[in-house]
């Protein structure tokens, strides 16, 4: 992977200028990067055996850079594709931005001081992103079938108000200027199921996690909210089984009380 960056930065005529950064479970490459007419960009590799390339992880950044043009997210420049030694490789160009996230990872632990705007920009922003047709799949009937009674306990919803979402919409996804970062994964989801994800992680940092359910009462707390956020902890719980973020497992059944009462 470490070869393939640099193949891909030389083919596109950047220079990576920061350390590297993996992705889970070491399936990207990311570095900063300086680029002669783009300038601070971000260079993310991502690799498959070569014939079995493609897919919704595979397209999805250049996907959604044509679909929401109008959503705050960092400007795709270019894509580079090669085949070398028997593996694939894609390389995604995109605008550099400086905002910090809101965590490093997807748990939110501490409490960001957030603007009144940046709930009302991530409100515009997810509107959009829900009304936006698509046949990408993000959640599949199938998997809550399986995931809710196994880790929530409780009968799985039949799922029947499908709309478009980012898909891994936690804070480590999230800038602190409300720039949504990392689309590979948009597709059909329960309606309210980006803004049903993000409270489910924040729920450690109790102040933000209010201040989420009280800027999206109008999804949140309605049957396909409160829908959303079921199976967004039995998401979270089965990340958790697998050794995820075991410290958000006592509030996730919590939340699982909530929303089953």
């Amino acid at each position: 992977m470490s070869a393939a960056h640099t193949r891909a930065a030389a083919a596109l005529g950047a220079t990576p200028t920061g350390p590297p950064v993996w992705g889970h479970l070491g399936r990207t490459l990311g570095h900063r990067t300086t680029h002669p007419v783009h300038g601070a960009c971000w260079l993310r590799l991502q690799s498959a055996p070569a014939g079995q390339e493609g897919g919704r992880h595979w397209t999805g950044q250049e996907q959604a850079a044509h679909l929401f043009p109008t959503v705050r997210k960092p400007a795709l420049h270019t894509v580079h594709d090669t085949v070398h030694d028997g593996h694939a490789y894609r390389a995604e160009l995109t605008a550099y931005t400086d905002e910090p996230v809101l965590s490093a990872g997807p748990v939110l632990h501490d409490e960001p001081d957030l603007p009144d705007t940046w709930f009302k920009s991530l409100r515009t922003d997810l509107d959009t992103i829900a009304a936006t047709p698509t046949n990408r799949t993000g959640v599949r009937q199938q998997w809550i079938d399986r995931a809710v009674p196994t880790y929530t306990g409780h009968p799985a919803p039949q799922i029947t108000d499908w709309t478009c979402a980012h898909g891994d919409f936690h804070p480590g996804n999230l800038t602190v200027g409300a720039t949504i970062l990392d689309w590979e994964g948009f597709g059909l989801a329960p309606r309210g199921w980006d803004i049903a994800l993000l409270y489910a992680y924040a729920l450690l940092a109790p102040a933000t996690a209010a201040r989420i359910r009280e800027a999206f009462a109008d999804t949140l707390d309605t049957g396909p909210g409160r829908t959303a956020l079921l199976v967004a902890a039995a998401d979270l719980l089965q990340a958790a089984s697998r050794g995820d973020h075991p410290d958000l497992v006592p509030d996730l059944h919590a939340l699982v009380r909530e929303v089953t009462r």
